[in-house]
């Protein structure tokens, strides 16, 4: 039910909103036009509904274009019988990098955002596949992931990511067609999310890059303070006394990655920490932020593959060591703001 509601109702509410703003447009910029004064005296030199406007406008329009053209490969494989071939994964994947280069830049030029990179790159074996284990913190974080290992660096991502993302109807038609899973970051009985993961992760060719969030969620104090009590509740007092020195980050959840690393035992591991947006964790405090005019660091560590253990239990501890390693670095690489070397 929930996949016709969103192919049949939402995707196509989505189009004729699109439609609807563009056609209107021209009224909004005389709205906008007569209560600039108005905006200038509260948010001098700020323009937030301006710069937002147009962020979500300019969403909404590749979107559309993008359904638009999803239909037409659908057409075009034979009404989906060879959607799902290499040439036409290739197709998918080239628009997903087109879309994320087309947003991304945009919404960093108005937005006013700098992206560093900081450690090696996970170009530095291309003819080897690799695990990528990122830390989930701030609004956009896993777009920025997509867009440095696409446009950068020439990967294919395969990507676990939440259920709940699928009502986005691009999201859900595009990563239906090329490897991808959804989960639930809450499972219910009898769900084997390990061997979906590990499903995904197998047959690795050289150019792909396998993602997964192992926190299961965007940080927040609040669902830190959970993951603590999760890991109290199964008995795991150990690991929830390691959760709790860790302040920046979530404790990791680490079946899917461990069976992740069992299904690719060719793949190096890359692992990724960011800072930059990870304090706005409402919609309140991005609006409030808005120009940001901030630099979002990414660090990047290359872990060869012999050096993960092989027990179990001794990798559980190895991707714990590694995340308090990722929270002792956003510790010390707070978000710089920029604003006051701007005009």
């Amino acid at each position: 039910m929930n996949w016709a509601v969103r192919r049949l109702l939402v995707a196509p509410a989505l189009i004729g909103l699109t439609a609807l703003i563009w056609i209107t447009l021209p009224l909004w910029l005389i709205v906008a036009a007569a209560l600039s004064p108005l905006v200038a005296k509260v948010l001098p030199g700020k323009w937030r509904a301006l710069r937002v406007g147009w962020v979500a406008i300019l969403y909404l329009t590749c979107e559309s274009l993008l359904l638009v053209v999803l239909f037409g490969l659908w057409l075009a494989s034979g009404f989906g019988w060879r959607i799902r071939s290499p040439y036409f994964a290739g197709i998918h994947y080239d628009l997903v990098e087109g879309l994320l280069v087309v947003f991304f830049r945009e919404a960093r030029r108005v937005l006013r955002l700098q992206v560093h990179t900081d450690g090696p790159a996970p170009d530095q074996h291309p003819d080897k596949p690799i695990l990528v284990c990122c830390r989930h913190a701030g609004p956009g974080d896993s777009f920025t992931l997509m867009y440095a290992l696409m446009h950068w660096y020439g990967r294919e991502p395969r990507v676990v990511l939440k259920d709940t993302l699928a009502w986005d109807p691009v999201i859900d038609v595009l990563l239906r067609r090329i490897p991808a899973r959804f989960i639930s970051a809450n499972p219910g009985q009898g769900e084997d999310l390990e061997s979906q993961i590990a499903e995904l992760a197998s047959h690795l060719d050289s150019n792909d890059a396998f993602v997964i969030f192992p926190e299961g969620g965007n940080f927040t104090p609040q669902r830190r303070e959970r993951a603590i009590a999760r890991l109290r509740k199964l008995g795991l007092e150990r690991m929830a006394q390691r959760a709790e020195q860790m302040i920046h980050v979530l404790a990791p959840r680490p079946g899917g990655f461990l069976a992740a690393l069992d299904a690719a035992p060719d793949a190096d591991v890359v692992m990724v920490a960011h800072t930059g947006l990870d304090h706005l964790l409402s919609v309140g405090d991005v609006w409030r932020e808005v120009p940001l005019d901030k630099r979002i660091i990414m660090r990047w560590w290359e872990v060869p593959r012999e050096e993960i253990p092989a027990d179990r239990e001794e990798r559980i501890e190895w991707l714990f060591e590694w995340w308090a390693t990722i929270d002792a670095w956003i510790a010390e690489n707070r978000p710089e703001d920029l604003s006051s070397s701007r005009s």
